[in-house]
Protein backbone atom coordinates (compact mmCIF):
# COMPACT_ATOMS: atom_id res chain seq x y z
CA UNK A 1 0.00 0.00 0.00
CA UNK A 2 1.56 3.41 -0.73
CA UNK A 3 1.44 6.37 1.19
CA UNK A 4 -0.31 9.54 -0.16
CA UNK A 5 1.21 12.53 0.61
CA UNK A 6 -1.37 14.87 2.49
CA UNK A 7 -1.35 18.77 2.15
CA UNK A 8 -0.69 20.05 5.97
CA UNK A 9 -3.88 21.70 7.74
CA UNK A 10 -3.58 24.85 10.05
CA UNK A 11 -6.84 26.09 11.62
CA UNK A 12 -7.21 29.98 12.11
CA UNK A 13 -9.94 31.11 14.56
CA UNK A 14 -11.12 33.92 15.74
CA UNK A 15 -13.81 36.79 16.18
CA UNK A 16 -16.75 37.78 13.62
CA UNK A 17 -16.07 41.47 14.09
CA UNK A 18 -12.91 42.32 15.00
CA UNK A 19 -10.84 45.78 15.18
CA UNK A 20 -8.94 46.26 12.06
CA UNK A 21 -5.47 45.18 13.08
CA UNK A 22 -6.95 41.92 13.79
CA UNK A 23 -8.26 41.84 10.27
CA UNK A 24 -4.99 42.92 8.81
CA UNK A 25 -3.23 39.88 10.58
CA UNK A 26 -5.68 37.65 9.91
CA UNK A 27 -4.83 38.45 6.25
CA UNK A 28 -1.22 38.75 6.66
CA UNK A 29 -1.23 35.04 8.31
CA UNK A 30 -3.40 33.74 4.82
CA UNK A 31 -0.84 34.67 2.93
CA UNK A 32 2.11 33.42 4.69
CA UNK A 33 0.04 30.08 5.17
CA UNK A 34 -0.57 29.82 1.15
CA UNK A 35 3.20 30.76 0.89
CA UNK A 36 3.91 27.63 2.45
CA UNK A 37 1.05 25.55 0.63
CA UNK A 38 -0.45 25.47 4.26
CA UNK A 39 -4.32 24.91 3.72
CA UNK A 40 -6.47 26.77 5.62
CA UNK A 41 -9.74 25.73 7.67
CA UNK A 42 -11.39 28.20 9.75
CA UNK A 43 -15.14 28.79 11.15
CA UNK A 44 -16.09 29.94 6.87
CA UNK A 45 -18.00 33.20 7.78
CA UNK A 46 -16.70 37.17 8.68
CA UNK A 47 -14.37 38.56 10.78
CA UNK A 48 -11.62 37.02 10.84
CA UNK A 49 -12.24 33.86 9.01
CA UNK A 50 -12.61 36.09 6.16
CA UNK A 51 -9.74 37.99 5.95
CA UNK A 52 -7.50 35.16 6.85
CA UNK A 53 -9.45 33.42 3.94
CA UNK A 54 -8.98 36.62 1.44
CA UNK A 55 -5.45 36.86 2.51
CA UNK A 56 -4.94 33.07 1.65
CA UNK A 57 -6.83 32.84 -2.01
CA UNK A 58 -4.97 36.10 -2.81
CA UNK A 59 -1.57 34.38 -2.70
CA UNK A 60 -3.16 31.23 -4.49
CA UNK A 61 -3.67 29.20 -1.23
CA UNK A 62 -7.08 26.70 -0.54
CA UNK A 63 -9.33 26.90 2.27
CA UNK A 64 -11.92 25.17 4.31
CA UNK A 65 -15.25 26.86 5.98
CA UNK A 66 -16.09 24.63 9.28
CA UNK A 67 -19.96 26.23 8.81
CA UNK A 68 -22.38 26.43 11.53
CA UNK A 69 -25.10 25.69 9.53
CA UNK A 70 -26.95 23.87 6.79
CA UNK A 71 -26.48 26.62 3.75
CA UNK A 72 -22.75 26.28 1.54
CA UNK A 73 -23.72 29.52 -0.03
CA UNK A 74 -23.50 31.24 3.97
CA UNK A 75 -19.66 30.88 3.43
CA UNK A 76 -17.51 34.00 3.05
CA UNK A 77 -16.43 34.79 -0.74
CA UNK A 78 -13.21 33.41 -0.39
CA UNK A 79 -13.79 29.32 1.13
CA UNK A 80 -13.19 26.96 -1.42
CA UNK A 81 -14.90 24.23 0.22
CA UNK A 82 -17.72 24.96 2.90
CA UNK A 83 -17.89 22.01 5.18
CA UNK A 84 -21.77 22.36 6.43
CA UNK A 85 -22.24 21.26 10.01
CA UNK A 86 -25.75 22.24 11.76
CA UNK A 87 -23.53 22.72 14.88
CA UNK A 88 -23.54 26.03 15.02
CA UNK A 89 -21.14 26.62 17.91
CA UNK A 90 -20.64 23.17 18.26
CA UNK A 91 -18.89 23.08 15.26
CA UNK A 92 -15.69 24.71 17.48
CA UNK A 93 -14.29 21.48 18.45
CA UNK A 94 -14.26 20.32 14.34
CA UNK A 95 -12.49 23.70 13.10
CA UNK A 96 -9.93 22.77 15.95
CA UNK A 97 -9.44 19.27 14.93
CA UNK A 98 -9.11 19.54 11.32
CA UNK A 99 -5.55 21.82 12.09
CA UNK A 100 -2.59 20.06 12.98
CA UNK A 101 -2.25 23.32 14.69
CA UNK A 102 -4.55 26.56 15.45
CA UNK A 103 -3.43 29.95 14.87
CA UNK A 104 -6.60 32.17 17.10
CA UNK A 105 -6.09 35.78 16.19
CA UNK A 106 -8.23 38.65 18.68
CA UNK A 107 -11.63 37.02 19.41
CA UNK A 108 -14.79 36.36 20.93
CA UNK A 109 -15.89 34.01 23.22
CA UNK A 110 -16.26 31.33 20.19
CA UNK A 111 -12.90 31.55 19.70
CA UNK A 112 -11.94 31.45 23.67
CA UNK A 113 -13.83 28.05 23.25
CA UNK A 114 -11.50 26.69 20.06
CA UNK A 115 -8.67 28.09 22.42
CA UNK A 116 -9.73 25.44 25.16
CA UNK A 117 -10.55 22.56 23.34
CA UNK A 118 -7.66 22.59 21.21
CA UNK A 119 -5.42 22.54 24.08
CA UNK A 120 -7.36 20.53 26.11
CA UNK A 121 -6.83 18.07 23.40
CA UNK A 122 -3.08 19.00 23.05
CA UNK A 123 -3.36 20.48 19.45
CA UNK A 124 -1.04 23.68 19.79
CA UNK A 125 -1.92 27.06 19.88
CA UNK A 126 -0.27 30.03 19.01
CA UNK A 127 -1.79 33.35 20.04
CA UNK A 128 -1.84 36.36 18.29
CA UNK A 129 -2.92 39.38 19.98
CA UNK A 130 -5.82 36.73 21.48
CA UNK A 131 -6.64 35.42 24.88
CA UNK A 132 -4.45 34.87 27.46
CA UNK A 133 -5.26 32.31 30.52
CA UNK A 134 -4.83 32.18 34.16
CA UNK A 135 -4.86 28.58 36.06
CA UNK A 136 -4.65 28.41 40.21
CA UNK A 137 -3.81 31.96 40.08
CA UNK A 138 -0.49 31.50 37.92
CA UNK A 139 -0.13 32.88 34.22
CA UNK A 140 -0.89 29.41 32.06
CA UNK A 141 1.65 29.64 29.38
CA UNK A 142 -0.15 26.40 27.41
CA UNK A 143 -0.08 28.72 24.54
CA UNK A 144 2.48 29.99 22.69
CA UNK A 145 2.54 33.47 22.28
CA UNK A 146 3.25 35.24 18.29
CA UNK A 147 4.79 39.29 17.75
CA UNK A 148 3.48 38.84 14.44
CA UNK A 149 1.33 37.20 11.90
CA UNK A 150 4.70 35.47 10.33
CA UNK A 151 5.88 34.49 13.51
CA UNK A 152 2.58 32.83 13.93
CA UNK A 153 2.78 31.21 10.76
CA UNK A 154 6.61 29.55 11.60
CA UNK A 155 5.74 28.83 15.13
CA UNK A 156 2.43 27.17 14.18
CA UNK A 157 4.22 24.83 11.36
CA UNK A 158 7.07 23.74 13.70
CA UNK A 159 4.45 22.70 16.18
CA UNK A 160 2.12 21.05 13.91
CA UNK A 161 5.50 19.30 12.31
CA UNK A 162 6.26 18.35 16.11
CA UNK A 163 3.02 17.07 16.93
CA UNK A 164 3.47 14.78 13.40
CA UNK A 165 6.63 13.54 14.56
CA UNK A 166 5.00 12.57 18.20
CA UNK A 167 1.60 11.06 16.85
Amino acid sequence: MSMRHRPLIISVIGGGDPPPVALQHAYDVGIELAKRDVVVACGGLGGVMEAVCQGAKSAGGTTIGIMPGDDPNEANDFVDFPICTSFKYARNVIVVKTGRAVIAIDGSYGTMSEIAHALAENIPVIGLETWSFMSNGNKDTSMIVAETPVDAVNKAIAAANTRDQID
